[in-house]
């Protein structure tokens, strides 16, 4: 095999593509999670902390002359916003899981019931 369709066959494997449709939608996702963050909740629950240190966003609180804690907050907020929402993601999908469990099938003739079958059909012959 060569170097080449052995990288197709790799390249082309159900994970690999699951995962880069994961990485793509994670990004857009991330996208509109900070934007979220800096154009909804920023403006609306943090708006009068910011207009007491006459700030727009919140990503230009700073301290002791350049530590950009602003940013690490927003970090912070952008992070507990995805991990929510992929608690309920997950939550629900193990929820949609447990619904499809099938019963289990009816128990069928123990061992010993077979064996006694086995030995009343040999005594028949």
């Amino acid at each position: 095999m060569g170097f080449f369709s052995e990288f197709k066959e790799f390249a082309m494997k159900g994970n690999v593509v699951d995962l880069a449709v994961g990485v793509i939608i994670g990004a857009a996702f991330g996208k509109i999670v900070s934007s979220f963050i800096e154009d909804v909740i920023t403006p609306l629950l943090l708006k009068p902390a910011l207009d007491a240190a006459h700030l727009s966003t919140i990503e230009q609180l700073t301290a002791f002359g350049g530590v950009k804690y602003g940013v690490f907050i927003s970090a912070v907020i952008n992070f507990i916003i995805v991990a929510f929402v992929l608690f309920l993601i997950i939550k629900a999908m193990n929820h949609a899981k447990k619904k499809d469990v099938a019963p289990p099938p009816p128990a069928g003739p123990t061992q010993e019931e077979l064996l006694i079958q086995i030995r009343d059909l040999l005594k028949n012959k």
